[in-house]
């Protein structure tokens, strides 16, 4: 989007894991990605936590597909994931969306307020985070896949729709 904000940062990611690394380290790691139309890919490899260089490298991936289907791919995990410090920055695996909205401010009518909502979050057992494994995230189907409201309540699929107040339509 045309607005970075640190929050916003912060609850919008897709993180196989989240971490201080510092790709700059060594001139063996990179961050590198490929996209040919049907898949994503993103791989960080052989990246190292700053300062912690002596821990090994990590290898791993997240793969987006133009179907919905997300894999993270780990092939070097050094050390258990519970073990990174999580002092300098957030240790973090998975997924979380959110939406901002500006609205007027009632101390200063010519301003306006960020609000920040987080709508959804998946949150990786780390502690299953190991060399050689992987995580499949499977979009479930959602009420956007029907052309109107009426061919959504009549579906035999099962949602649980709501009026969003903020948006003014069901989501």
């Amino acid at each position: 989007g045309d607005v970075i904000h640190r929050m916003l940062t912060a609850t919008q990611y897709i993180a196989p894991l989240m971490a201080n690394f510092n790709p700059s380290y060594s001139r063996n790691s990179t961050v590198q990605y490929l996209d040919n139309g049907t898949v994503f890919v993103v791989q960080w490899d052989k990246v190292y936590l700053q300062g912690k260089e002596d821990l090994g490298s990590f290898t791993f991936q997240a793969a987006l597909h133009s179907s919905g289907r997300i894999v993270f791919g780990y092939k070097e995990i050094p050390v258990p994931v519970l073990q990174i410090s999580a002092t300098q920055h957030p240790v973090k695996a998975g997924l979380s969306d959110a939406f901002m909205v500006l609205n007027p401010s009632p101390d200063v009518p010519e301003s306006r307020r960020r609000t920040i909502y987080e709508y959804h979050r998946v949150e990786l057992d780390t502690s299953r985070i190991c060399s050689l494994s992987a995580v499949e995230f499977t979009p479930l189907p959602t009420c956007l896949q029907h052309q109107s409201c009426e061919t959504c309540v009549t579906s035999e699929l099962t949602f649980n729709c709501s009026w969003c107040h903020v948006l003014q339509r069901y989501l």
